[in-house]
């Protein structure tokens, strides 16, 4: 099997009726590298058709396509191309004949192009996309996924053909089962031997094994082997270890096919008793629910933009992922399999009722088991998977016949891999919404409250409401079979239930699948005292595009509207920003998860003292960890200060602002109104009337420059790699001046292009493709993206300032494996 990407030379444009183009012919595209999303690039607007939702972007449909040739001597061959994920509705074209479709947009692929092929000679291939008011949050659109040119002899092992399972573990060996399908596409049976080697986190090869195998002509067969590893090295989330299977299929003495796949040795287990286990071991999920965006970049899940993505949530403190509410991509889950992080797989937003105007539930009824059986494929040597989830707040769970449909889903899922549990993100809320609005309507005496901000408008003002309603008998009711069917029962915003599932079933093993991050300590301490909570994932660990501003704070002198009006075009609720740098509360969760014993100091923005707040369900306060502020001394200040300590003083240039009691009881935070004054804070932590850590924020001074700092400077020359450089405004000491919001510019030179380049900033209009963007709070974020190798050179420049100067190196990918045994692609070579 020889697997190549099929990433460059495509080019994208606006699609058009072939009617259209005999009056205005079309040009021919903007050339472009996958992955790519069609829509970050557009102009957004206030009368956008997806409104908040979608970040007031428009929607559209785009036309890709790619001219490659086919060498003559591949008739003899199999040829196919794999798409990881196109959004949405792709229709594929081969040599204008039409080869195939995937209406979902989250999906995995594969076209057959053998019988559109001229061999020896040039071929096209074209993608179809589209999107428009079909989701709750920025989609993207286009190819913005990898793809894969795959060729094979007639002779080979089928798409996703290896799947290995670990059955059987302990210190001395562990069964290492593998399940090869091959397929034969000759004229005439043949046999064959298929050889399996395994190879162990070193690289050392620990097992062998080899069996004939007889194919009919047309048919395949699954060929099992059962290898035995021996002192076996288990995957958790601390270390990781991952082992290799390499399969051989060969005739006589020639290869007809190989293929490889990494995989972890793990146990799992659950019960009410001891909640999750890894290898015998309790777990606690520190859980994150994740979109699928990478912020400025859009919606391209470029490989090391999804490593990142998962580094830095991992350092952040989490354990866990949700994906909300898609599968993730391939290389996001290689990058969870390397550095321990578990992955709870979510497969839809929607069954069959749908939530938005032309959404998948139109597709649903026809595609879900095609899907299902696409996201068990994409996720089954995936040691970091341990969730197969359903849906999320899916509307038909409240419903007897609904609950029927969810069985039959998980059902499907056990059918194709019984290793991993089942569960669904339900919502109690949802499953009663019919009775809710038939409630408030009696109430009211007037029509649903359902036009401003939907569903999460009605929990976002109605927080006590939907935690009775979540424990009610009416709830309890409707949504018990639902969750009989599942493993664990998925609870979004329903901590309600915690205590009360306990009694009445004592058997039911919940998850706080999805809740609301201003109640991590609640919510927390119920996960420690009872073992039957697995855990917690907050909306959400990173922030993304659409929904704009439903993490925001509001100020009861304006009057409240959930959706954000635009400019905004972020949700504004992740721990940590559109460009991976931590907000605030992260480091309040990080101190309630036990992992931070500093006391954390956040500081209200000035100008907002005084003015009354607004309850919402996902802001947490508009504060920065910064002692810098266009404010006058003596300016009114809320301080916030985050710890596990009995106490926390806080002193203002060596003055004292008393004590307060801070800690658990005190739900791990402590205020201060004091007078901003330019210098010194520093928050002294206490137990037992002794100091036990102290922090400090200072002032930045006068003499600050522009900075910009590269994660890594030596790159590979492909479509898998990026740099991430850090743009900041700092003083000498390293303090960033978060007053400093300014223009700057990002000059590439070299063998690389500008990906990327923009702020966290939530309400803002300006673009992510230009080569200017303006910093927030003294910070921003540029992506740059080799185009083939050589040295690239990086000038970062802003008016007033010393200009910085930066250089890269791409080099060939084989030259730098030996040398970074850490880099992404390494996780993907056996792929």
């Amino acid at each position: 099997m020889t697997t190549t990407s099929f990433n460059t030379d495509w080019t994208v444009r606006p699609k058009v009726s072939p009617y259209a183009q005999l009056q205005a012919p079309q040009d021919a595209g903007t050339p472009v590298t996958l992955p790519h999303d069609a829509m970050i690039t557009l102009p957004r607007s206030e009368g956008a058709v997806s409104g908040g939702r979608g970040a007031y972007f428009p929607g559209g449909v785009f036309e890709y396509s790619k001219a490659f040739d086919i060498p003559a001597d591949f008739i003899d061959r199999k040829v196919s191309v794999e798409f990881e994920g196109v959004y949405r509705d792709a229709m594929i074209y081969v040599n204008g004949v039409f080869a195939g479709q995937r209406p979902n947009g989250y999906s995995g692929f594969v076209i057959n192009l053998d019988p559109y092929l001229r061999y020896g000679a040039p071929n096209i291939i074209r993608v179809d996309a589209r999107a428009h008011d079909d989701s709750r949050w920025y989609t993207g659109a286009g190819i913005y996924r990898d793809t894969r040119l795959i060729v094979t002899s007639l002779i080979h092992i089928e798409h996703g053909g290896l799947q290995i399972t670990t059955p059987d573990v302990d210190a001395e060996r562990a069964v290492v089962a593998a399940g090869t399908r091959v397929r034969n596409d000759s004229l005439r049976t043949r046999t064959v031997t298929v050889v399996t080697r395994i190879h162990g986190p070193d690289g050392v090869q620990v097992a062998e094994g080899s069996s004939p195998a007889t194919i009919r002509a047309g048919e395949s067969v699954l060929v099992r082997q059962r290898l035995y590893v021996p002192s076996p090295s288990l995957w958790n989330v601390d270390s990781p270890a991952l082992y290799s299977a390499a399969v051989t299929v060969i005739e006589g003495t020639e290869v007809q096919d190989e293929t490889a796949s990494t995989f972890g040795i793990r146990v799992l287990r659950l019960d009410p008793q001891h909640g999750l286990r890894i290898n015998g071991e309790s777990v606690k999920l520190r859980g994150a629910c994740i979109h699928h965006d990478n912020g400025i970049l859009g919606a391209a899940t470029i490989r090391r933009a999804e490593e990142r993505r998962i580094q830095l949530l991992k350092d952040a403190g989490f354990n866990a992922i949700r994906s909300s509410h898609n599968p993730l991509s391939p290389a996001m889950l290689d990058a969870c399999d390397r550095y321990g992080m578990l992955v709870m797989d979510e497969t839809f937003d929607m069954w069959a009722e749908g939530k938005s105007s032309f959404d998948y539930s139109l597709s649903f009824p026809e595609w879900w088991e095609r899907d299902v059986e696409a996201l068990v494929a994409k996720n089954f040597n995936h040691p970091s998977v341990i969730f197969y989830s359903i849906g999320n707040e899916i509307l038909e769970t409240g419903d007897p016949l609904g609950s029927n449909l969810g069985r039959q889903i998980a059902e499907k899922v056990r059918s194709l891999d019984s290793t991993r549990f089942v569960t669904n993100g339900i919502n109690g809320f949802v499953a009663a919404l019919r009775e809710v609005v038939e409630m408030m309507q009696a109430h009211a005496g007037q029509t649903a409250p359902e036009s401003e901000g939907g569903v999460n408008g009605l929990m976002n003002s109605a927080g006590d409401f939907m935690g009775q309603l979540n424990a009610s008998p009416l709830v309890t009711a409707k949504t018990e079979e639902s969750f009989s069917v599942l493993d664990v029962a998925g609870l979004n915003y329903g901590d309600s239930r915690y205590i009360l599932d306990k009694e009445l079933y004592p058997d039911r093993i919940l998850v706080g699948s999805e809740t609301f991050p201003p109640g991590i300590a609640k919510y927390w301490r119920l996960v420690q005292d009872n073992p039957q909570i697995l855990g917690d994932f907050t909306w959400t660990g990173w922030d993304y595009l659409g929904e704009a501003g439903i993490g925001r704070v509001q100020y009861a002198d304006v009057p409240p509207v959930f959706e954000a009006p635009f400019p905004w075009i972020a949700a504004w609720v992740g721990d940590l920003d559109l460009t991976g740098h931590r907000r605030t509360m992260s480091y309040y969760r990080e101190t309630v998860f036990g992992l931070r014993t500093r006391p954390f100091i956040a500081v209200q923005r000035p100008e907002n003292f005084g003015r009354p707040r607004l309850p919402g369900m996902w802001a947490w306060s508009d504060t920065l960890p910064s002692w810098t502020w266009d404010a006058a001394d003596h300016s009114p200040t809320e301080v916030e200060v985050y710890s596990d300590a009995e106490e926390i003083e806080l002193v203002i240039n060596g003055t004292s602002q008393g004590r307060r009691p801070c800690g658990p009881d005190h739900a791990y935070i402590c205020t201060f109104d004091v007078d901003y004054v330019r210098g010194e804070i520093t928050a002294i932590a206490y137990r037992g009337g002794v100091e036990t850590a102290r922090t400090r924020l200072q002032t930045v001074t006068d003499e600050v420059a522009l900075t910009a700092t590269p994660d890594r400077t030596t790159l590979t020359a492909d479509d898998a790699e990026l740099s991430f450089i850090a743009i900041e405004f700092r003083d000498p000491a390293g303090t960033v001046a978060t007053t400093i919001n300014r223009p700057v510019t990002v000059v590439v030179s070299g063998p690389a292009i500008l990906q990327g380049l923009g702020s966290a900033k939530p309400n803002n209009s300006e673009r992510y493709d230009a080569a200017e963007h303006s910093s927030f709070d003294g910070r921003l974020l540029a992506a740059i993206r080799p185009t083939g190798p050589g040295s690239i050179t990086v000038a970062v420049s802003s008016k007033g300032y010393d200009t910085v100067t930066l250089s890269l190196d791409a080099a060939e990918q084989g030259a730098l494996l030996a040398e970074r045994s850490d880099h992404p692609l390494m996780s993907s070579v056996f792929n």
